[in-house]
């Protein structure tokens, strides 16, 4: 039986252990709602996200107010263990035998670590292991939502869809529910989410904002921005209260709407509404639509109201704050950011310091940077090439090829390992000082890379195009064919793109080559 089928009719294959994987009728009466203002093209603002997790707890994470007893060194132990294949699992049997036995809240909140960092394979192998221990461990529903969240992600949407058509009815609440249509929700897959949300409407499982939240963070993300003020407004004929997630989720609307006027109303109701405090989100979205529009003042001051709301220990915000501040040109600010954020952790991510390094490139400040890249690559154990790549990028585009490929050898010798990307990046800066032959040395290594994610990689298009110019250009018959057979091997030739842009190079250089 089909899974929404099933559920709306009731029926359910049960489980004994339910911890062990053994169109919503929105109102349209919405004209107080709604400005006058035409519809706009949205921007391409980044995509928005909704998560189950993060906005509300549904009492998942009612452990979190105990004291931590040594969980740090058990998540330290799984984050970091020598072999993955073995599995969490023999981690965990480990430490039991070897420290002592383990209860639900150190293992929930070793899991919830997990899945703030996304090794969300690894926290779902943390739940599997207490659901395989039998009924040593009491299970809720907002236990078993957040595995039908990490099923989803991990194996994906038909093996949550199973999990849950195999607990048992008791478990089938909001919160499970409401794991269900995040995930749909996250797939983008719109009228199984929208079957789901009139399922729990008819159960009464839709009384809190969650849901809608994920919807109109759904509607937003395939496009239907019109959908967004009706969501409000029937959460006010049914008298969901609207919380902060739901608020700044529609300002993020108005924004990708380019509907300034709006956006600020619905700023203004949000403020007038006292339940609810306004969080950096809420700014830091204000901030970017004025940027888009080029009112770096208004965009500066909301970026001061986001910053003081910066609380507890949430390194995205600074994250995001020094990418901002870099927009509206304030570099003084985006160092005084920087030193708060030092101080506030024992240490800087690497996410940290390539948002950092970042905000400086897109200053061009060049000293700037380079004692960022100084300071990173002294303090970090293992080179992250993403990180050098953004510097190694900026030196290509500048011509300052000999810079680039500095910044790879000290990688390089610190025991970092060049990504293909890395490679190609190098070849671009040297494609732009007429470089044949290095430039497709560097391109012979990006090809010759082993790993997991190999296939994936395939020279820029414009990459391409390039080297070619240069090889007619300066009449390189031998490494044209070199590059060529590359491409083959790669299965480049076999998609349009690349076999149009080789065509209207090699046609004039390899006569009868099509």
């Amino acid at each position: 039986m089909h899974l929404i089928a099933a559920v709306a009719a009731g029926t359910a294959v049960s489980s004994p252990n339910p911890s062990v994987f053994h169109k919503p009728c929105f109102s349209s009466n919405h004209r107080e709602l709604c400005t006058s203002a035409p519809l706009r093209r949205r921007r391409d603002f980044a995509l928005v996200r909704c998560s189950i997790s993060k906005v509300h707890n549904y009492g998942t994470v009612d452990y979190e107010n105990k004291k931590a007893l040594k969980w740090s060194s058990l998540y330290r132990r799984i984050a970091m263990m020598e072999n993955p294949e073995a599995g969490t699992a023999a981690v965990l049997q480990r430490w039991e035998a070897e420290e002592k036995t383990l209860g639900k809240w150190e293992l929930c909140r070793v899991a919830k670590e997990l899945r703030k960092f996304r090794r969300f394979n690894l926290a779902l192998e943390v739940y599997e292991w207490m659901g395989a221990q039998g009924t040593r461990f009491n299970f809720t529903s907002s236990d078993l939502a957040i595995q039908l969240d990490l099923i989803a992600k991990v194996h994906g949407i038909s093996r949550a869809e199973e999990y849950f058509s195999q607990l048992s009815e008791v478990f089938k609440d909001k919160r499970t529910f409401g794991a269900l249509v995040n995930a749909y929700g996250k797939a983008r897959m719109k009228e199984k989410a929208e079957a789901v949300v009139d399922i729990m409407k008819r159960k009464g499982f839709a009384t809190d904002p969650l849901v809608y939240n994920v919807m109109m963070t759904l509607y937003m993300n395939v496009g239907e921005h019109e959908k967004i003020d009706m969501i409000i407004q029937e959460m006010r004929e049914r008298n969901v209260p609207l919380d902060v997630y739901s608020y700044n989720i529609w300002i993020t609307n108005c924004a990708a709407m380019e509907n300034v006027e709006e956006m600020e109303w619905v700023f203004e109701q949000m403020a007038s509404d006292s339940s609810i405090n306004a969080n950096w989100t809420t700014y830091t979205t204000l901030a970017s639509m004025y940027i888009k529009l080029g009112v770096k003042e208004k965009a500066f001051h909301y970026l001061k109201e986001a910053e003081i709301r910066m609380t507890g220990r949430n390194r995205v915000s600074f994250n995001h704050l020094l990418g901002l501040y870099a927009a509206v040109g304030k570099k003084e600010d985006i160092f005084r950011v920087w030193s708060r954020y030092k101080s506030s952790f024992p240490s800087i991510l690497n996410l940290g310091y390539q948002a950092m390094l970042s905000a400086l490139i897109k200053l061009q400040d060049n000293e700037g940077a380079e004692n960022i890249f100084d300071e990173w690559l002294s303090t970090t154990p293992l080179p992250d090439p993403r990180i050098c790549n953004l510097l190694m990028g900026w030196y290509a585009r500048q011509g300052l090829t000999l810079k680039a490929k500095s910044v790879l050898n000290r990688m390089v010798e610190k025991g970092g390992k060049p990504k293909p990307i890395t490679w190609e990046i190098l070849a671009q800066g040297y494609i732009l000082e007429k470089q044949i032959f290095e430039a497709l040395s560097c391109l012979q290594e990006a090809a010759s890379f082993e790993g997991t994610h190999n296939y994936l990689w395939r020279p820029k298009p414009v990459n391409v195009a390039n080297f070619l110019a240069l090889c007619k250009e300066q009449n390189d018959m031998e490494s044209m064919h070199v590059f060529l057979d590359m491409l083959k091997k790669r299965g480049c030739l076999e998609n349009v793109e690349y076999e149009s842009l080789v065509s209207s190079y090699t046609d004039t250089l390899v006569p009868g080559r099509r």
